[in-house]
């Protein structure tokens, strides 16, 4: 695994944007109420086993980091619609943006749950890219 994809991955699970939960899958941001109104509610949870986002080697080299928040479209399968990916928020770099929506087209979920039952919907995904020498600092 490529030292930028590692980068990548460990901005996709930072605990400060999507938490992780104990079977290993990613807890995304949501445009739904932070606490679900009944434990039947859940938003798209991230199953990649390894990140598909690639974090731009110039910028990784020179310690660039940012975050860009991705509005997506996921179907009641979990399925990410084609071309519904746009940035919502720019980490100010565009080479940060494009590869966060690049990457984004092989991410894949676990279905929105509303009632307990898969629904589809628009949702916000963070991509944090992090260099791994600012995660090692104290």
């Amino acid at each position: 695994m490529t030292r930028a994809r590692l980068a990548a991955l460990a901005g996709l699970v930072s605990a400060a944007a999507c938490g992780r939960d104990d079977d290993g899958s990613f807890r995304l941001s949501t445009n739904v109420p932070a606490a679900p109104t009944s434990e039947a509610d859940q938003p798209p949870v991230a199953i990649n086993p390894v990140s598909p986002v690639d974090y731009p080697v110039p910028l990784l080299e020179q310690g660039i980091e940012g975050r860009v928040l991705l509005r997506l479209y996921a179907d009641s399968m979990g399925r990410l619609e084609p071309d519904s990916t746009r940035v919502a928020e720019s980490s100010g770099y565009p080479a940060l943006d494009s590869a966060a929506t690049s990457g984004a087209a092989a991410l894949r979920f676990a279905p929105a749950r509303r009632g307990g039952r898969p629904v589809a919907g628009a949702f916000l995904q963070p991509i944090l890219f992090r260099s791994p020498r600012s995660q090692s600092a104290p």
